[in-house]
């Protein structure tokens, strides 16, 4: 699908990534819940994990299916956040194709949480289950240091950044804190 036109120059399309627990469902979240309706989520870890059943590996399906449903999304109208770790050598070639593709405005955002920052947080998750299955371990193994998109102005939203400021700073930046939600 790379090399063809996706969504309008209304549309908005927002990448969200950074490390396990460093945020990136919570803002998106956020940046909907704010927003309110005709803004779709795309979330790397419900369409791996929960549709596919998949693990992160290169070559995924996983990676063509996030770019399909955002795709999808934006041809519909909505505008897009798409969320996860999405690491770089996996996930840059899909996603530097849906930016360049989109018609609207576009932006990326890097959510860079010290790993003993990302422990504390995952910690703090009310999900037992959650907890018992991911370790401390997975975390260090998994984490990588300011993996960010090659050729790709991400911006860079440190820890100190709260959650409110975060979501407020995306919603100014995409010029979605002036748009109107969807009312059908």
């Amino acid at each position: 699908m790379a090399g063809m036109a996706v969504g309008s120059e209304e549309t908005r399309l927002v990448v969200v990534r950074g490390n396990s627990a460093s945020g990136k469902s919570s803002v998106a979240a956020g940046i909907r819940d704010r927003f309110g309706r005709g803004l779709a989520v795309v979330g790397q870890d419900n369409l791996r994990r929960t549709v596919l059943r998949e693990r992160d590996v290169p070559g995924g399906a996983n990676i063509g299916l996030i770019d399909t449903v955002a795709r999808y999304a934006l041809d519909a109208g909505y505008h897009v956040v798409v969320e996860g770790i999405l690491y770089a050598d996996r996930y840059g070639d899909m996603l530097a194709g849906l930016l360049g593709d989109h018609r609207g405005v576009s932006r990326c955002y890097y959510l860079d949480v010290p790993v003993e920052e990302t422990l504390t947080r995952h910690a703090s998750k009310a999900e037992p289950d959650y907890l018992a299955q991911v370790t401390e371990l997975h975390l260090r193994d998994w984490y990588r240091e300011r993996d960010l998109l090659p050729g790709c102005a991400e911006t860079v939203i440190g820890a100190d950044s709260t959650l409110a400021g975060t979501i407020d700073l995306i919603l100014r930046d995409t010029g979605l804190a002036g748009l109107p939600p969807r009312v059908d």
